[in-house]
């Protein structure tokens, strides 16, 4: 005897439905989210305010990332990476390797200005984000220390501990993201990456170069 298979058990399972959401529109969306977080931070921010600001549903809203821990996440990486490529595109642009750390540094002091400090809080404070920070800062004393080497290997640089220079960088550019040196110094951003230009390449210079003096300079 052949055993029947009821038609009646056969029910389609169940699956999450998200809302197809076209590419501009997403992209769109995730500019406008990275925006208010870099803005305000992400502690107090939640998903509905995301929904209600940026004028969509939450279905919508969920369609970039399946939780708000995951949005964040994504909105932190898009940050160091857009930061990277439009610094190193700069870089990349100078043909002066003495004059390339103060195009990175003035690339990172820009960089910066787009994120406010309860971004930087609420970045250093959440371990996820942290981690982020901390592998993109490690990266950028280490892009110091590759160009400060191309400069001693140009001849524009006196041979000194490049690596050391470059954690002075790290810990410079730690130090400005927090406020503490910009609140000691009342420098801006860019006014303190300027300066740490200036002394890099100070220290640096093998005295090949020419430099006018001071009163020459308009």
């Amino acid at each position: 005897m052949t055993a029947q298979t009821d038609s009646r058990d056969r029910r389609p399972r169940r699956t999450t439905r998200r809302r197809v959401v076209d590419t501009s529109r997403r992209e769109e969306l995730q500019r406008q989210a990275e925006a208010i977080i870099l803005a305000e931070g992400f502690t107090a921010v939640t998903m509905d305010d995301l929904a209600q600001r940026l004028e969509c549903s939450k279905a919508t809203l969920y369609s970039l990332a399946s939780t708000k821990e995951q949005l964040v996440l994504a909105v932190t990486r898009a940050f160091f990476r857009e930061a990277t490529a439009e610094i190193e595109q700069a870089v990349q642009a100078e043909p002066d390797a003495r004059q390339r750390i103060r195009v990175y540094l003035t690339g990172v002091g820009t960089a910066m200005r787009r994120h406010s400090h309860a971004f930087y809080d609420d970045m250093v404070g959440y371990e996820p984000t942290a981690q982020i920070y901390r592998k993109n800062s490690a990266a950028a004393a280490q892009r110091v220390h590759e160009l400060i080497e191309e400069g001693v290997q140009s001849g524009v640089f006196r041979a000194l501990n490049g690596h050391f220079a470059a954690q002075v960088v790290a810990v410079t550019i730690d130090a400005v993201q927090s406020g503490v040196l910009l609140e000691s110094t009342g420098l801006t951003a860019g006014d303190a990456f300027s300066e740490l230009g200036d002394l890099l390449l100070d220290g640096l210079s093998s005295g090949q170069a020419t430099f006018e003096p001071p009163a020459a300079r308009p």
